[in-house]
C-alpha cells in the first residue's frame, strides 16, 4: 500500500460549509453612515437572507442521502451582548441523511427573523467594537471555516475599510489595517495608484499561508467620499491579499442593493 502520510482528503464540492463574517462597526449606523435609499444595515440583512436562498437551494438540488451541509454566522470579537450570543448560536444550522422536511422552513424562519434582531441590538446598544477581520484570518478562519471534506465559502460583511485597535501594527510597508487616512498618507489618491502600491509594497501584512480550500466573498465595500479612487485602493488590498493567502476564488463586492447582488450570492454558492 502507498504512504499516505501526505495525502490529502478528498473534498466532495457536493457538500458545502458555509460561514458568514460580520463587521458590526460603526459602518451600520444609520445616524453615523445614514444611506436613504437603503440603510447598510438593512443591505446586509438582504445579503444573509440571500445567503440562505442560495444554501438551501443547493441542498434541495442533491438526494436526501447525500445532505451533509452546514451554515453559520461569525463575529470577531463576539458581541458583549448575551442575546446576540444565542441568536448566533441558532444560526449555526446542518443539514444532513436524516433532516427532517420541516427543516428548511425552520431554517427559513430563523434566518429572515434573528439577523435583523442582531443589527437592531448593536444599533441600540450604540457601542460599536468594531470587526478585527485580520485577526480572524489570523488564528481563526482554519477551524471555524474550514472542513477538509467540504466546499468551503466564507461570506464577509463590511465596508473594506479593515482597523481594530487590539491589532495594528505594520511590518515595513504592509499594515494589519487599512483607512481612509492610510490611503491618504500612502498618496493612493491618484489614477497610478496601482503603480504606488507596487512599487512601495504597500498591502496587508499576510495573516495565513495557505487557504487554497477557502473560497470567499466580500459584500458591501463603501468607500468615503472624496478619492476617486479609493474604492480601487481598496479592492486592490483585499485582492492582493487573498492572493498571497493563494485563495484562489473570490470576489469583491460594492454596497449594491441587495435585488442586484442576490443573483450574484447565489451564483457563487452554486457555482454557476
Amino acid at each position: 500500500m502507498p504512504d499516505c502520510t501526505d495525502c490529502k482528503p478528498i473534498v466532495d464540492s457536493n457538500n458545502i460549509n458555509v460561514s458568514i463574517l460580520i463587521d458590526l462597526s460603526d459602518r451600520i449606523a444609520p445616524k453615523i453612515n445614514p444611506n436613504p435609499t437603503m440603510e447598510y444595515f438593512q443591505r446586509d440583512t438582504e445579503y444573509i437572507k440571500a445567503i440562505e436562498k442560495g444554501f438551501l437551494d443547493h441542498i434541495k438540488s442533491k438526494k436526501i442521502i447525500t445532505y451533509d451541509d452546514q451554515m453559520q454566522v461569525f463575529f470577531n470579537p463576539e458581541p458583549s451582548d448575551p442575546k446576540t450570543n444565542e441568536f448566533t448560536k441558532q444560526l449555526k444550522v446542518s443539514f444532513d441523511k436524516n433532516t427532517r422536511k420541516d427543516h428548511f422552513a425552520f431554517v427559513d424562519k430563523k434566518y429572515s427573523e434573528l439577523p435583523l434582531n442582531i443589527y437592531q441590538s448593536a444599533i441600540h446598544d450604540g457601542h460599536y467594537v468594531g470587526s478585527d477581520i485580520w485577526e480572524f484570518f489570523k488564528n481563526k478562519v482554519n477551524d471555524y471555516c474550514i472542513r477538509n471534506d467540504r466546499k468551503n465559502i466564507l461570506f464577509i460583511l463590511t465596508d473594506g475599510y479593515m482597523y481594530h485597535e487590539n491589532t495594528k501594527f505594520e511590518e515595513e510597508n504592509k499594515t494589519s489595517y487599512l483607512t481612509t487616512k492610510l490611503i491618504k498618507s500612502n498618496n493612493l489618491s491618484t489614477s497610478n495608484f496601482k503603480a504606488i502600491i507596487e512599487k512601495s509594497k504597500f498591502g496587508f501584512v499576510k495573516a495565513n499561508d495557505n487557504l487554497s480550500n477557502l473560497e470567499v466573498m466580500v459584500l458591501g465595500i463603501n468607500p468615503e467620499k472624496g478619492n476617486p479612487f479609493e474604492e480601487a485602493v481598496i479592492k486592490a488590498y483585499w485582492e492582493n491579499w487573498f492572493k498571497e493567502m493563494k485563495i484562489k476564488k473570490f470576489q469583491i463586492k460594492s454596497a449594491d442593493l441587495p435585488s442586484n447582488l442576490e443573483p450574484v450570492i447565489k451564483q457563487f454558492i452554486l457555482n454557476k
